[in-house]
């Protein structure tokens, strides 16, 4: 069994994502980011970055943070989405790492200045659409002969797929992007993934709804003093 602390965000969603498409067995521990859950001392226990999501495996008393590492830990539990065959295994991991070190940071701080932040830095706003722009062309020209992003669908597609889904508030058109498009298009309509997006609105009524002005002080507004990691 895994305990997953999850809350419904890209990073969480890749999670479930594979979950679901394993049949692994699960139990989800919501973990509100907007009311600063993260900061609980029985979460930092497992995720000492405050960040979700995490996994516990009950089986093995082993923990793990940081969503591409949890994909990497499961696959190799279940032997599935991450080939042994050494060449097929590095494609899959330099686009895992990819997605990790690129897509979802940049995506990210589009997120945060042209939606969160409450003064709109023209500089900012251009500097990580442009960037987040620019990786959606990388990865529609990878695509452009391949089925999914490392050949065979696996914890590659998983990891940038949620990513992708939040493309208009990135200021992204996908018709711009053919390939992608059309990848998109077939993981979207993957039972497994629709399972997951449906968890997500369970766990959280509030799903895709505006972030209030007191959970951004929450996720925004911390440092390592007010956190206690200083000194």
């Amino acid at each position: 069994m895994i305990d997953l602390h999850y809350w419904t965000t890209p990073n969480g969603h890749k999670v479930t994502i594979f979950l679901e498409e394993t049949g692994t067995p699960y139990r989800i521990i919501p973990v509100n980011i907007g009311k600063g859950e993260q900061f609980k001392p029985e979460f930092l226990a497992i995720s000492p970055n405050n960040r979700i999501p995490a996994l516990l495996d009950t089986d093995t008393k082993i923990s793990v943070f940081e969503s591409g590492a949890m994909l990497v830990y499961l696959a190799e539990k279940t032997g599935k989405f991450l080939p042994t065959d050494a060449a097929a295994r590095a494609d899959v991991m330099q686009w895992l790492f990819w997605q990790m070190g690129g897509l979802g940071p940049m995506a990210g701080q589009n997120h945060h200045f042209k939606v969160y932040a409450k003064d709109k830095i023209q500089y900012a706003i251009d500097r990580y659409l442009n960037e987040t722009n620019r990786l959606y062309g990388v990865l529609n020209k990878r695509l452009a002969d391949r089925e999914f992003v490392a050949g065979e669908y696996s914890i590659a597609d998983m990891a940038s797929y949620p990513w992708i889904v939040p493309w208009k508030r990135q200021g992204q058109d996908l018709n711009e992007f053919p390939h992608l498009k059309r990848w998109f298009e077939v993981i979207q309509a993957r039972p497994a993934v629709q399972k997951a997006y449906a968890l997500a609105k369970e766990v959280n009524p509030d799903y895709g709804v505006p972030m209030s002005d007191e959970a951004k002080k929450i996720m925004f507004g911390q440092t390592a003093a007010k956190l206690g990691l200083a000194g």
